[in-house]
């Protein structure tokens, strides 16, 4: 694309993007360049993809703790307080009374 083509998409048929600056030692550079040679993908590429899925897994095991306290949590409450039978319940328990029971 051409700065002249560019120019001429809207802004809002661009795709939005924002920038990430890092510092990082030349050891690690060289390391980053050669796990993304490994891949066959550009260091930008690489580093967008690690990025990603680190991202993705710290949130989901920071959701998978939090959703186990909260289960915990309702776990224990129901322990504590539970539920009075429903009709439901009750017919099941009756049924099976009266399965148990022949």
């Amino acid at each position: 694309m051409t700065a002249r083509t560019a120019a001429a998409i809207p802004t809002s048929s661009r795709p939005q993007s924002a920038r990430l600056e890092a510092r990082i030692s030349p050891d690690l550079h060289a390391v980053v360049k050669r796990a993304a040679e490994i891949q066959g993908r550009t260091m930008t590429d690489f580093v967008i993809h690690a990025l990603q899925s680190a991202a993705s897994q710290a949130i989901e095991q920071a959701d998978q703790v939090r959703l186990a306290v909260a289960d915990q949590e309702a776990f224990a409450n129901a322990l504590i307080s539970p539920a009075k039978p429903n009709a439901a319940l009750k017919r099941a328990f009756a049924k099976a009374d009266r399965l148990l029971d022949s």
